[in-house]
């Protein structure tokens, strides 16, 4: 079965950093794309960005430039630094994942449990 855990989350004051990770684990063959969404309560969950297997990345706009979304293939871990923090980048930050997994080779999306970033004015 496979599971995304993300990890990382905590309270921040605004212009700090955290650094989030998101590790895929069970039998997996591959990984392709993997995302970052957040979601603030009563808001619809929001595309933060994502990176493609090569490495490929792009975000949403009221982050570029200070986050960056980056990914470790023999670790099926990717990460979220997130830097120069806001009180508007306040979210539950899940992982989201498209994994071909052993048990049939093709691709399944799945999502994290989301962990929580608090950044405090």
């Amino acid at each position: 079965q496979v599971r995304l855990v993300e990890s990382g989350g905590g309270l921040v004051q605004a212009g700090g950093s955290l650094r989030l990770s998101c590790a895929a684990s069970g039998s997996i063959f591959r990984i392709d794309i993997m995302r970052w969404y957040r979601q603030i309560p009563g808001k619809q969950r929001e595309l933060v960005g994502y990176i493609e297997r090569d490495g490929a990345t792009d975000y949403v706009d009221s982050v570029k430039g200070r986050f960056t979304i980056s990914r470790d293939n023999t670790k099926n871990t990717m990460y979220l630094q997130m830097n120069s923090l806001k009180p508007t980048d306040t979210a539950v930050y899940y992982c989201h994942a498209d994994v071909a997994p052993y048990s049939d080779m093709r691709v399944h999306d799945y999502w994290g449990q989301g962990t929580q970033v608090t950044v405090s004015s």
